[in-house]
């Protein structure tokens, strides 16, 4: 019997004897029976939201490994961005998620060029200590049954050997490719950055002062400037035609 078929069996053994400790107790057959399916039922959906939710752990891996692991088949954006979303969605369910999800989703950002993002769940793994899975001292329960359903799967490859190849692969490429990846994608960040526009140098120009003055740019001197001269108005016609007549009178 497998670890899981041991742990089915356990939990219903526990029902079994609290029901036989209710009967001794002197507690209808009725309301035992109605506490029973009550507990059975509740026990049911409780195991099926924890399955679903490590189950879809495991699925992501498997996504995430086909996509990476074929570097020349052409996948489209929308279908590395529906297995990103899965690994986000991995994470906000789990404060403390397994560092090998966040190795998934560091190479498939890097992947669909997303630089920054890349960065941040890489250099959590290689540089801040989130990538050793020894400094994790206090797990959540959500961890806990993802290391319990790791464990299994390890002792019992045969059960699910898809998911099994996937998480190798990925480990594999963990520990061969994470800085790699992280150089990758910092030099990716760099360069997508646009650089600062350079302010074009301007020449200084004269400035006119209000009193026809003008400023000197490089000592800031007041120079004049010549102004030009008013028009020559002509003699009246009286006056030359006297001096006309005086001139004759003179010759005469």
């Amino acid at each position: 019997m497998g670890g899981k078929g041991k742990e089915t069996a356990q939990r219903i053994l526990a029902i079994l004897v609290i029901v036989a400790m209710l009967g001794v107790m002197g507690i209808p057959l009725t309301v035992i029976f109605f506490f029973a399916t009550v507990v059975y039922f509740v026990w049911r959906a409780v195991q099926r939201s924890e399955q679903q939710d490590i189950r879809s752990i495991f699925e992501f891996y498997i996504a995430a490994n086909e996509i990476l692991r074929d570097e020349d088949r052409r996948w489209y954006g929308f279908e590395v961005e529906r297995v990103i979303e899965r690994g986000d969605n991995i994470l906000l369910a789990m404060g403390d998620a397994p560092p090998l999800v966040h190795f998934a989703l560091g190479a498939l950002y890097n992947r669909a060029s997303k630089h920054g993002s890349a960065v941040e769940h890489l250099s959590y793994l290689t540089e801040n200590g989130g990538g050793e899975e020894g400094n994790i001292i206090h797990p959540s329960p959500e961890l806990r049954r993802y290391v319990q359903v790791l464990r299994r799967l390890e002792r019992e490859p045969a059960e699910a050997p898809q998911t099994m190849a996937a998480i190798r692969s990925l480990d594999r490429s963990r520990r061969t490719r994470a800085a790699t990846m992280l150089e990758e994608s910092r030099i990716g960040l760099k360069e997508s950055i646009p650089p600062k526009p350079i302010a074009a140098s301007s020449t200084p120009h004269a400035t006119q002062s209000p009193r026809g003055a003008t400023l000197n740019p490089v000592a800031g001197v007041r120079q004049p400037t010549l102004m030009p001269s008013a028009p020559t108005m002509p003699p009246p016609i009286a006056d030359v035609l006297r001096d006309v007549y005086e001139e004759e009178k003179k010759t005469a």
